[in-house]
């Protein structure tokens, strides 16, 4: 019997646990000339904003031991363009579709999710509440009433899935989530980057002309997986875990704390065409352990460690 890699993500049904992160992903056409969209079980576009973004000063982009610090600073069209110009073109992608916004204002996003609420083949948004290298990008997603306010807001406009993606950057991410659950989330997905720093020691100078940038990569994995686990244990959301996943054993540690899909981002740069080798190694680690379903895996690693 085939292996069964569908999981039930909340509302959403996809046909594997593998998604696209926000601002890895483009709007997809960048990565249509290595890998189909489609073989994804969804597709997340980069964050987009009311007005058009410039973006931050390059350099945007440092290498790290097994990571990459980035300061891109959500640069995008805006949300005109975005409709008529991208938007289109990623409906026929035959995948869930996830558009992951963000804003200055609660009045921004609920604009954004009111306008898209309307849009045919959108089949959920993602509040981008956690960017840590844009002026005000975590404002939303570091004190948990602020967060509550914002999807409580969004729920009251956007009829289908919300997924609140969460910053790593705070005290207790468990505060936060519940938080989210109470403004009215379906899907929380976690972690965003890391704030980290590069520094030229010989030239006194930091290496990312804004000094710090989010960190992404392997290097986090650990670190992801440990803030899933926790959220696990306290909100009964389904969760997209994020963070260093690479492969199909990285996919499945995620699923084995909690996580019921993951997020794929850096090693896209390296290896775009990595989707289809997780979902050949997931279907092999399954037939080896004689799993029939992804299900069978998920949040077996207990809350209470072994005596």
């Amino acid at each position: 019997m085939p292996a069964k890699l569908e999981l039930a993500l909340g509302p959403l049904r996809p046909r594997n646990p593998i998604f696209s992160a926000s601002g890895t992903f483009g709007y997809g056409q960048e990565m249509e000339p290595f890998v189909s969209p489609a073989e994804y079980g969804g597709v997340i576009g980069k964050s987009i904003s009311l007005e058009p973004r410039a973006g931050n000063p390059v350099p945007r982009v440092i290498e790290t031991p097994s990571g990459m610090l980035n300061s891109i600073g959500l640069q995008n069209p805006g949300f005109e363009a975005f409709i008529s110009d991208y938007l289109p073109r990623m409906r026929q992608y035959g995948t869930i579709l996830v558009v992951n916004i963000v804003g200055n204002t609660i009045d921004e996003y609920v604009e954004m999710a009111r306008r898209l609420d309307s849009e045919d083949g959108v089949d959920a948004i993602e509040l981008n509440v956690s960017c840590p290298n844009v002026k005000g990008g975590m404002q939303f997603g570091i004190e948990p009433e602020a967060t509550r306010l914002l999807i409580d807001r969004v729920r009251q406009e956007f009829r289908r899935p919300i997924i609140a993606k969460l910053s790593p950057n705070v005290t207790d991410i468990t505060v936060i989530a519940r938080a989210a659950q109470e403004g009215g989330a379906d899907v929380l997905s976690l972690v965003n980057t890391f704030v980290g720093m590069a520094v030229d020691w010989r030239r006194r100078k930091a290496l990312l002309p804004r000094f710090t940038g989010g960190l992404s990569g392997p290097a986090i994995k650990p670190l992801a997986l440990r803030l899933v686990w926790q959220v696990a244990q306290v909100s009964s959301l389904p969760i997209i875990g994020i963070g260093g996943i690479c492969n199909a054993d990285d996919v499945l540690d995620f699923l084995a704390v909690g996580a019921r899909a993951v997020q794929i981002g850096t090693v896209q740069f390296v290896h775009p065409r990595v989707v289809r080798d997780i979902v050949t190694g997931l279907e092999k680690a399954m037939n080896e352990e004689g799993m029939e379903s992804l299900e069978e895996l998920v949040g077996t690693i207990s809350a209470v460690p072994a005596q």
